[in-house]
């Protein structure tokens, strides 16, 4: 057994229209976070692909895997960030939250928005065990209650065939109460499954613009593994720019 630190982070799309708090400006914000918790493993949501590459330059303990969620794999991506001293690689697959989910690009529809979904799947070794573990990062989509249902039973029904204990991450946009988080949870169940954040306060506060009421909770690690210690990581803003809309969270999990 091993502990391995996770941390889930939407870390917001650089746009122009965050003035101080875009992206370039608060670049320097995001690596602080990471460089003071150290995460092994970093589960990112909303990475473009500049973004992606000023990562990898800033981040050269890691290595960064994934691709972004439009037709031509570029786009937004749900990258996974790994130690390179502490945690191996042996396998990374992109899967689209849809009816073909081997189709760049390809949606539920419906209610969903224009944007497809997917998830990034990394099979994963930390140097201390003999057994990997399954590292699955998401982010569900931010308007469509059908196409997020949909996409959390994909997300489940993919995680029922692995065989390892697995680390599902991401921003679900989705409250503790909503269906596709209790489908989570409920169907899960039988592998011990739990969620690393059960209780926690809200995640997003949109650059704290939003009223105490507004915010939500909508970020989560879930695991089946033992969770042994959970928190949200400080984000105390220096001239009104934050690290970013959402809280970065971090736990350890006994894998």
């Amino acid at each position: 057994m091993s502990l391995v630190k996770i941390m889930t982070f939407n870390i917001r799309m650089d746009t122009e229209y965050d003035g101080i708090n875009s992206f370039t400006n608060r670049f320097n914000r995001v690596l602080e976070v990471i460089n003071k918790e150290l995460p092994d493993v970093i589960g990112f949501q909303e990475v473009t692909d500049s973004m992606r590459d000023r990562l990898r330059r800033a981040l050269p303990d890691y290595c960064i895997t994934g691709c972004g969620r439009d037709k031509n794999l570029h786009g937004e991506a749900m990258m996974i960030a790994y130690r390179a001293d502490k945690i191996e690689l042996l396998s990374c697959d992109n899967i689209w939250l849809s009816l073909t989910p081997n189709i760049p690009g390809s949606r539920y529809g419906g209610d969903q928005s224009g944007c497809p979904r997917m998830y990034t799947t990394t099979l994963l070794k930390h140097n201390d065990t003999k057994e990997p573990f399954r590292f699955i990062n998401t982010h569900l989509d931010h308007h469509g209650k059908n196409a997020r249902y949909l996409g959390a039973l994909q997300l489940v029904q993919a995680i029922s065939q692995y065989k390892e204990k697995f680390v599902l991450t991401g921003d679900f946009n989705a409250e503790p109460s909503s269906p596709e988080i209790q489908l989570i949870t409920s169907a899960l169940s039988y592998r011990g499954a739990i969620d690393c954040t059960d209780g926690f306060e809200p995640t997003f506060h949109a650059f704290g613009q939003l009223k105490e009421e507004e915010k939500v909770k909508i970020d989560y690690i879930f695991t089946d593994g033992k969770c042994e210690n959970a928190y949200i990581v400080e984000d105390i803003p220096v001239n009104g720019q934050y690290y970013s809309d959402h809280f970065a969270i971090c736990a350890y999990i006994e894998l």
